[in-house]
């Protein structure tokens, strides 16, 4: 059994520690370790503190457990350390898609105007990014860093570029969707083998084998045969929508995860350019983020429910399930050496993904063990989806890092004029100066001048 120490940065974040704490249950290699919970909102802590406790407890799961407020104090001889953290809140982006809505903008493609990365919920990440990571280097320099929290595209690239000597990794979740798109198919997903490289929020599926054969020819079969018939019961914005069939149509390799969905932006836009056309698509954007509000907010409230009631089981009431979560067996790992393909978030060094800038944030499949996390080279992304991705990723991205290091307002305009709504330049320099007006924007206003 190992005995290592693991530091949850935002362990307030119920429901991602809620998976955290039955992953850790289910993994008792790991039983022995040291888990620090940090967060400076005292009842999400004490509540998430509560609910792993019980779990543990219930399951004879032996990890000693911590909590604090003091970030540099839980840092100290941790091996690995989890940033889930949100700077800002919920309230706050939607307050800001509010003022966008008014400007002209709407969902689809606008990724850092109405998207959860949107540049004024960005900027507060990127200061917390980089003072956890400072942190990290001064107490515990040799700890894996796992980076959660969004923006894992833009942040794995801040933080790539300014301490090349620290272990980041970032982690994502969208991939699994082609344990879904085996779902659909009718195929065990034991049998699937896959290759979906590309950027965070836009991987594509470009190898797919069902016990070592070509598994694409039936993804085509199911779209002329099967397809509408999902199409007529699934929800809007599915992965496996007529959004995401047209895009693999034009592309040759399939839209995995958050690619084309809300969770990643919706992009590309021209499936949004009106309700009708929206409609036509099966595509509800907005739908799709009042959904999820609404599951995160009672999802929270049962947690709280069963973390404050003494006599609640957390076993009970939460199945003692893997969550697919990769956070885990990633520390399983490497702190046991127990090699596992995994599929992470790391700078292109190599190249990895070729056409993509090297010191650039790629997702890639990559190798774990004992020794580390090692990026896989692959083959690519097809030339369309190359040009797009350095059009509507890398470039906004570069741009967006350049206005929060230059603390430049001209550039943060800039940033915004990228976005398929904006139909001028007074449009962005008018979103700019609106957002940078709201009151608790003080901070952000100061930085960009």
């Amino acid at each position: 059994m190992a005995d290592v120490k693991i530091c949850v940065i935002g362990a307030g974040s119920a429901v991602f520690s809620l998976s955290l704490a039955v992953d850790l249950a289910l993994t008792p290699s790991l039983y022995g370790s040291t888990v620090s919970l940090v967060d400076i909102n005292e009842r999400r802590l004490n509540a998430v503190y509560s609910l792993m406790r019980k779990l543990f407890e219930e399951v004879g799961a032996r990890y000693k457990l911590e909590k604090t407020a003091d970030r540099r104090a839980a840092l100290r001889d941790a091996d690995f350390v989890i940033n889930t953290a949100l700077a800002a809140g919920h309230d706050r982006l939607r307050e800001g898609w509010a003022v966008a809505r008014e400007l002209g903008y709407r969902f689809g493609g606008s990724l850092h105007v109405m998207h959860d990365e949107a540049f004024w919920i960005n900027f507060y990440q990127f200061k917390l990014f980089e003072s956890v990571i400072e942190d990290v280097l001064s107490i515990c320099p040799d700890a894996w860093y796992l980076q959660l929290a969004n923006p894992v595209l833009a942040g794995v690239t801040l933080l790539g570029r300014k301490y090349p000597e620290a272990k980041v990794v970032g982690l994502c979740h969208g991939y699994r969707a082609v344990y879904y798109l085996a779902s659909v198919l009718g195929l065990d997903e034991r049998g699937i083998e896959f290759t979906a490289p590309g950027l965070n929020h836009f991987i594509w599926l470009t190898e797919f084998k069902y016990r070592g054969e070509d598994a694409f020819p039936i993804l085509d079969r199911w779209i002329e045969e099967k397809a509408g018939e999902h199409w007529s019961r699934c929800p809007p914005s599915d992965a496996l929508g007529p959004k995401a069939v047209d895009l693999y149509r034009r592309f040759g390799a399939f839209p995995l995860g958050d690619t084309c969905t809300p969770g990643g932006g919706s992009w590309p836009w021209w499936y949004h350019v009106s309700d009708e056309v929206e409609r036509r698509w099966r595509e509800d954007p907005e739908g799709w983020w009042r959904g999820y509000f609404g599951w995160l907010s009672k999802r929270v409230e049962e947690i709280f429910r069963v973390a404050e009631d003494p006599a609640a089981r957390v076993s009970e009431r939460f199945p003692l399930e893997a969550s697919g979560e990769q956070t885990v067996p990633l520390i399983e790992s490497i702190a046991c050496d127990v090699p596992r393909r995994v599929q992470v978030n790391v700078m292109n060094r190599g190249p990895l993904v070729p056409g993509i800038p090297s010191n650039f944030e790629v997702e890639v499949p990559a190798l774990a063990d004992g020794g580390g996390v090692r990026g896989l080279e692959v083959r690519g992304l097809p030339k369309p989806v190359l040009a797009y991705a350095l059009r509507d990723r890398v470039a906004p991205v570069e741009v967006e890092l350049e206005a929060y290091e230059s603390g430049s307002r001209e550039l943060l305009v800039e940033l915004v004029a990228m976005d398929p709504w904006t139909r001028s330049r007074e449009q962005a320099e008018r979103l700019v100066e609106r957002i940078l007006k709201l009151p608790y924007h003080e901070e952000m206003r100061k930085h960009y001048k």
